[in-house]
């Protein structure tokens, strides 16, 4: 009786050896047979990535990315949160050059806060911007943030927050991975590279003639072109101040502090991370309006401007 359960045992233990054999076997030869082989340099790059998955590149993650910067001759130089050193690295891997590479960071096109929007409703649908967008007359201004927060939302980073109804970008956190400027409905945030710490932008994207923009914001750019009078920097499009940021040059800072001063409505201001001279005059005196940089707003489309 002992005898015959130590047999059965064994013929299991054997069939599951041999089971195992067999099986090892067909998988070792599938291994080998349908094998994709994955160029070493892929996994060198995904390597030196940050590994945010943000899509800031263009790719759904920084695998993907990897992949066509290896395989497609993609631009080493476009992830956003890595920045130049990032960019350096996989440079190296795929032995090519790169330029110097500037930061991207948004810019929100709009400088009105709540008490600031004249002709303001109450709103009692989802509280997203993406539903109010659909309602008319939530704000007299069809071109202004709306204020629910989709950006806010959609920022992996924390860097993004709404304060008394405007978008507001923490430049010290910011990545400038574009989520926030994918998000806004009305196309008012704009992903820009910026040439230095802070950048000069058009706190407004309304595009109607100044009377009408009087009617429903207390801060809109007018289109009054006293700052295209003052410096060639400058112009109007479509009754909208705007910004030609290939010619701005640091010389160009006398011409641009007087645009400045002489804009009625104070929609020129510099967006960006505070130098440390900004900070000195603070302590003394009330501190500017203050955005951060992109280039792109309008309520129907999206175009790179300032």
């Amino acid at each position: 009786m002992v005898s015959s359960a130590w047999v059965t045992i064994g013929l299991s233990a054997g069939v599951l050896l041999a089971m195992a054999m067999v099986l090892g076997y067909v998988l070792g030869w599938a291994d080998r047979k349908f094998r994709v082989e994955v160029d070493p340099r892929v996994v060198k790059v995904i390597d030196v990535l940050p590994g945010a998955n943000c899509g800031g590149c263009g790719y759904v993650g920084c695998g993907e990315y990897a992949e066509a910067v290896v395989l497609e001759h993609e631009a080493v130089n476009k992830c956003v949160v890595g920045g130049q050193r990032c960019a350096l690295d996989v440079a190296l891997i795929m032995g090519v050059e790169v330029g110097e590479t500037l930061p991207y960071r948004p810019i929100v096109h709009c400088g009105a806060h709540y008490e600031d929007r004249l002709g303001r409703h109450e709103y009692r649908g989802e509280p997203r911007c993406s539903a109010a967008n659909l309602v008319t007359g939530v704000q007299a201004c069809t071109y202004g943030c709306l204020g629910f927060g989709d950006c806010q939302q959609a920022c992996r980073f924390d860097a993004i927050h709404v304060v008394d109804g405007l978008a507001t970008v923490d430049y010290q956190s910011c990545v400038g991975c574009g989520a926030c400027a994918k998000a806004c409905p009305r196309n008012i945030i704009t992903i820009t590279p910026f040439k230095s710490e802070q950048v000069l932008a058009v706190a407004c994207s309304n595009k109607d003639k100044g009377r009408d923009v009087m009617a429903v914001c207390r801060v809109g750019c007018i289109g009054c072109g006293a700052c295209a009078r003052i410096s060639s920097l400058f112009r109007l499009e479509d009754n909208l101040s705007t910004i030609d940021y290939d010619a701005y040059t640091p010389e160009c800072s006398l011409e641009v502090m007087e645009a400045c001063k002489k804009c009625p409505r104070k929609r020129l201001v510099f967006v960006g991370i505070p130098t440390p001279e900004d900070r000195r005059k603070a302590r003394d005196l009330e501190a500017p309006d203050v955005v951060e940089p992109d280039f792109k707003t309008t309520v129907d489309d999206t175009e790179w401007r300032g």
